[in-house]
């Protein structure tokens, strides 16, 4: 299959212009309440009839790539499809609620979030669930805070280390680091798991906690977990669940089953809310009984007057304003819902099918397994960026590429549980396509798709981060 993308061009502009290079009108501000040096004499707002405003829109989203375009098959970063119910009721007006609404009048929210917190906590094999991160790695964050604040209680404040593998996600090094503790980084073994031997020279009096992804990376489950939450609990630390790859094991196994005591959600992963684009997330954690009383505050329980917000006993206080990002929990709350136990267990064991069978299809070695919901291919000796470039022009979008780096030009693939067979026959047709193009068409590719390739290196060095600044467009190629 051959993907050609929309561009749109004109005389004036060669790419689709914006809103205000369209046409204009000058509105004035001669009677705004504020004071004069703060207002200007007019601004300039775009004026457009409704159907031009349409039609601009509709030519953007022809000129991207998403969810709803074709397979999105990003290793670790699960981009699957959003359910368009659980959109219909983020808008529905029940959902308009102003975050400093007394309790009183907002009685269904709060009941709403206390059925998320009650969901999670069952999904994950955690006591206690805190909603308020607005996106993972802020989980993440909060996470360790809850972490370090349960050590210091203890008088265990010393413990200064956090120990992450080499293969985790950069968010778990970052978490740890801005929590004010020093990384120790841990090699993974031969079959790319945790190595026991490594782990147990790790952990010490220092140690405060192991960040760990289960499955890791390479969507490998760690067989060793048992005796890994004994090492380290042993040596005082807690175990850290980080809950990028949740979407493997729902109905299957839960963390806190495993010996976890902390983990974040990936509602954008595993609960298929909306994901990337800078918009709102959710990243809530869970943690077990002993934890409960550092987390977040305000959290949400039922008394036999209703539902009211609370303030656990030792909180970390509040990370992020009001109680996370309400309308994203509301599309997870809904996807659970609809989904059910038996719903959600059928997921994630098409997840792992559809990955499975995916590999078995391509061509491209892949160095590591028996995987679950996802695999690391080998591009051998062509450049990874090179075939995930190339693969734009046969209708797919690309894996994630270099990355996990125990795997030479990682081709990171995740086809999720959405895709038919028909859909990871296609995936396939287009890696195998690739493996047998020669190096020189990789290296002049995409040549279908609106933007083309661009000098990477100036990219990143001579950063244009307006679009005053984007240079001559030619025939939907940048320079």
């Amino acid at each position: 299959m051959r993907y050609d993308q929309a561009r749109w061009t004109n005389d004036e502009a060669r790419y689709e212009p914006l809103l205000s290079e369209k046409s204009t009108t000058e509105v004035s501000t001669d009677d705004s309440p504020l004071p004069d040096d703060l207002t200007r004499d007019s601004l300039a707002l775009p004026d457009l009839s409704e159907p031009e405003l349409a039609r601009h829109y509709t030519r953007l989203s022809q000129m991207n790539y998403g969810v709803e375009s074709g397979p999105f098959p990003l290793g670790s970063c699960t981009m699957k499809y959003n359910p368009s119910f659980t959109e219909d009721l983020a808008a529905h007006p029940a959902a308009a609620v102003h975050p400093d609404q007394p309790t009183r009048t907002t009685q269904g929210t709060l009941e709403l979030l206390f059925g998320l917190q009650d969901y999670l906590g069952r999904i994950g094999g955690m006591d206690a669930v805190s909603l308020q991160p607005p996106a993972g790695a802020a989980g993440e964050f909060a996470g360790i805070l809850v972490a370090k604040a349960s050590h210091e209680h203890s008088g265990e404040g010393q413990r200064s280390e956090v120990i992450v593998p080499e293969s985790a996600h950069g968010t778990n090094f970052a978490s740890a680091a801005m929590a004010g503790y020093d990384v120790v980084s841990l090699a993974s073994d031969d079959d790319g798991r945790v190595d026991l031997d490594a782990l147990e020279a790790a952990v010490g009096e220092e140690t405060a906690a192991l960040m760990l992804t289960n499955p890791n990376t390479l969507g490998l489950f760690e067989r060793d977990i048992e005796a890994i939450a004994d090492i380290v609990h042993d040596a005082g630390g807690l175990l850290y669940y980080d809950g990028a790859n949740l979407n493997a094991l729902l109905g299957q196994a839960r963390p806190g089953d495993m010996g976890f005591d902390v983990m974040h959600y990936n509602v954008h992963k595993t609960f298929a809310t909306p994901h990337g684009g800078g918009g709102p997330g959710a990243g809530p954690i869970g943690v077990t009984a002993e934890l409960a009383p550092f987390l977040p505050s305000p959290q949400v329980e039922r008394s036999d007057s209703g539902y009211e917000f609370v303030e656990p006993d030792h909180s970390i206080g509040k990370v992020h304003g009001f109680y996370g990002n309400w309308l994203v929990l509301v599309k997870a709350y809904a996807y659970i819902a609809r989904l059910g136990d038996g719903g959600l267990e059928d997921a994630s064991a098409k997840a792992v099918l559809n990955a499975n069978y995916l590999a078995e299809q391509m061509d491209f070695e892949v160095p590591f397994e028996p995987f679950h919901h996802e695999f690391v291919a080998s591009a051998g000796d062509r450049d990874a960026a090179d075939v995930a470039k190339r693969m734009l022009d046969h209708g797919v979008h690309p894996p994630t590429t270099k990355w996990p780096e125990i795997v030479s030009e990682a081709l990171m693939t995740e086809p999720t549980e959405v895709e038919s067979r028909r859909t990871l026959e296609h995936l396939a047709e287009a890696f195998n396509a690739v493996a047998d193009e020669d190096d020189e068409t990789l290296a002049a590719a995409p040549e279908s798709t609106a933007a083309r390739r661009i000098d990477q290196v100036r990219a990143a060095r001579e950063p244009r981060l307006s679009w005053q600044s984007l240079g001559e467009y030619t025939g939907g190629r940048t320079h």
